[in-house]
């Protein structure tokens, strides 16, 4: 990622999460990194929007990337996501060959990478990129603290 700010990456993650909150989705959002320090890809959360279970920012973001460039695999590219990628899109990170995983928030209760089912240290899993956990976390996990806590009081 050589002279891209990994912060303006994370900041457009943190965007399209609040933009995810804003349509009433769990504010998640993820941005995907070339090597040469372009955005290829940025996504929100789209579950209830699309009625789709799999429609969460990393899958989305994957998905535009991979059309965006023309391959299935995303060798040399970076995720950023503000919450740590649950089972599914750990998955899906790994089959895309993905170089770098950098989340925000850790996810105890649904979290796939550092927490729960750890897709990546599973003997199955075939490609397991470099994690790096904690980037903007108070910011990733206020919006979600507010976003259910909001929840909670209807």
């Amino acid at each position: 990622m050589s002279g891209f700010p990994a912060s303006a990456a994370m900041a457009r993650a943190l965007d399209e999460a609040r933009a995810a909150a804003l349509r009433g989705e769990v504010p998640v959002g993820a941005a995907i990194v070339a090597g040469d320090g372009t955005i290829v890809a940025a996504a929100g959360n789209r579950t209830q929007e699309l009625n789709d279970p799999t429609a969460h920012a990393e899958i989305l973001a994957i998905r535009a990337a991979c059309a965006r460039i023309g391959d299935q695999r995303l060798v040399g590219h970076s995720l950023f996501v503000t919450l740590e990628p649950c089972a599914m899109c750990a998955a899906a990170i790994a089959n895309a060959r993905i170089a770098r995983l950098i989340y925000g928030a850790s996810d105890p209760k649904s979290g796939g990478v550092e927490h729960g089912a750890r897709v990546f240290s599973h003997p199955q899993c075939h490609h397991a990129p470099e994690v790096v956990g904690g980037i903007a976390e108070t910011q990733a996990a206020a919006l979600l603290r507010t976003f259910f806590a909001a929840r909670r009081l209807r």
